[in-house]
């Protein structure tokens, strides 16, 4: 029935499992009480909130990891988390936040608040996750012609995990390749990969909605210049090709959360991409910052639309 989750469940599927301890957290989540505490330092406050309303099957892991991605991208460690779960009735709690509490403890933070609801009308999980970090900030604006485009791990590491859970069974993808693609779902975070780029990055972006074509775009505007990319040099892994080829979809439009695109001094960013590497990141240099319009050009073609996902009207058909 609709409401509040009970107490009960309240006390045995959330409020022991709330990710890594930290000393910073003064209140959280409990019996009682309806806000968190956290002491600040003086150094930035990075925040940023995501919803997972549509990949039901892994919404605790990848509702934590998007949210914390952003907050990685601009140069800050993610270190707390607010979590708002809306429920159909009957859904998993059990699952679900067990989900929310590894990937917390595997990235480092703590769930430090949030609610968790019933609704009716609902007939799959939304989650909407709040992250906060600390640390020196890097925007996705930052970036200036002349440098160059470093993009880490490959196009649509999300999509692919998405495309096999959620649509493995329908395009009749055999279950060798359907395990080796959900598996991605483990690459989703990007913090380490942000932590490496932090150091020589002008510009940081994690691509989501609408793939890499559309974290390009975005970079591209909020730099106010234009990107040249080689469509060759941007990495796609052979169980994402097999997927996009099996739903008819372009992989560079599929959600890409598990990659992080970065503009980089041209000095640095052989170095950069070597560094990655050496900590077990594969990584590429896909482009350059031009100076012009804000715009991505892709193999000299301008792309003039907003690029949308190709994955929503999979779901739409569903």
């Amino acid at each position: 029935m609709p409401g509040k989750v009970h107490p009960d469940d309240l006390l045995t599927h959330v409020f022991d499992r709330t990710g890594c301890d930290d000393k910073a957290v003064l209140q959280g989540p409990a019996a009682g009480e309806d806000a968190a505490a956290i002491d600040v330092t003086e150094t930035p406050l990075v925040v940023s909130s995501d919803p997972i309303s549509l990949a039901a099957s892994h919404v605790g892991t990848l509702g934590v990891h998007i949210a914390c991605n952003d907050v990685a991208v601009a140069g800050a460690d993610p270190r707390w988390l607010t979590v708002v779960l809306l429920l159909p009735d009957g859904s998993d709690l059990d699952r679900i936040t067990a989900d929310l509490d590894a990937a917390a403890k595997d990235i480092g933070v703590a769930i430090v608040g949030g609610h968790s609801e019933y609704v009716d009308a609902l007939d799959r999980p939304i989650a909407s996750i709040t992250a906060m970090g600390t640390g020196d900030f890097v925007p996705t604006g930052g970036a200036s012609p002349g440098e160059r485009i470093v993009l880490t791990k490959g196009a649509g590491i999300e999509g692919t995990a998405i495309l096999a859970s959620d649509f493995g069974e329908q395009f009749g993808i055999d279950e060798g390749l359907r395990s080796r693609a959900e598996a991605f779902l483990e690459e989703v975070s990007v913090v380490p990969d942000a932590r490496i780029l932090r150091e020589s990055a002008t510009a940081m972006h994690d691509p989501t909605e609408g793939g890499i074509m559309a974290g390009l775009q975005e970079l591209a505007d909020a730099s106010g210049i234009r990107l040249a990319v080689d469509r060759e040099a941007i990495p796609i892994r052979e169980e994402t090709a097999h997927l996009s080829e099996a739903a008819d979809v372009d992989p560079l439009r599929i959600f890409g959360s598990g990659s992080v695109v970065a503009t980089v001094p041209d000095d640095y960013a052989e170095s950069a991409v070597e560094t990655l590497g050496e900590n077990g990141i594969e990584a590429a240099i896909i482009g350059t910052v031009e100076s012009g319009d804000p715009t991505l050009e892709l193999d000299g073609e301008r792309i003039e639309e907003t690029v949308q996902d190709a994955l929503y009207p999979l779901w739409a058909d569903k």
